[in-house]
């Protein structure tokens, strides 16, 4: 079923891990898909994949905590493929993140993790916004399941996304935008397995009701019914992808 046929669908951080796999799986149901990413080695790799594979892609550089960049991004996904239908607003600082507190975590490292990890979402909004408002479309964050448990900075950053998205539904609903996000639990990635010590994750996935860690596939399914026609009256909602965890015993 290829529900994005003739649609342009921008994934940011789509190098690798998460976005990779929502980009192959938009690019596999029909979309032009631009990988939007800081790392153009490995941006490029995934493009040039998704085109041997049979599909549509190009890859773009951006740097999502720039508003210039996030800009230059919309400006060139319209050049190349004539809009913006569908947008993922994945990217994020998370694989080699420091551990800190939010007593004590560097203020320098602060603002650029969140203007990364919360700030970069509505970078990109605002930037393709403008783009998207004759022709509608859907927008997808990522958050997290740490919105809802403690987890210093980064956790903070993923209850702003979820705000960020409930506020941003009632703008983008004018333009018939919906935005929605999904907060997945924990996820078998090379960012999770450099970042989160693996005893830390074995104790996550003791508590899951599904007691196996999550893997980017188990999200692809989610993000593409939300950005497709089929979650037409879904907005504003942020959707746990998360094998039960925020059902604590």
């Amino acid at each position: 079923m290829a529900r994005f046929t003739d649609r342009t669908a921008i994934v940011t951080g789509a190098a690798q891990g998460i976005g990779e796999a929502y980009a192959r799986a938009l690019a596999a149901e029909g979309a032009r898909v631009v990988i939007a990413d800081i790392d153009a080695e490995l941006g490029e790799q995934v493009a040039k994949q998704i085109v041997v594979d049979g599909g549509t892609a190009t890859f773009l550089p951006v740097d999502v905590s720039d508003p210039d960049s996030a800009k230059e991004l919309a400006d060139k996904t319209v050049e190349t493929y004539g809009g913006i239908d569908h947008v993922v607003n994945n990217a994020a600082i998370y694989g080699g993140m420091k551990l800190d507190l939010l007593l004590t975590v560097p203020w320098d490292y602060y603002k650029k993790f969140m203007s990364v990890n919360l700030d970069g979402a509505l970078n990109i909004t605002r930037a393709v916004w403008p783009h998207m408002t004759s022709r509608g479309g859907s927008i997808v964050n990522q958050s997290s399941t740490a919105a809802w448990v403690y987890s210093g900075f980064y956790g903070l950053a993923k209850v702003g996304i979820n705000g960020l998205t409930q506020q941003l539904a009632v703008e983008l609903g004018g333009s018939n935008i919906r935005i929605n996000a999904i907060a997945p639990g924990p996820i078998d990635t090379e960012a999770t397995r450099t970042t989160t010590p693996s005893s830390m994750v074995a104790d996550m996935v003791k508590q899951l009701p599904l007691k196996r860690i999550g893997t980017p596939d188990d999200l692809v399914g989610m993000c593409l019914f939300l950005l497709s026609d089929e979650a037409g009256w879904v907005t504003g909602q942020i959707f746990n992808v998360d094998g039960g965890q925020v059902i604590r015993p």
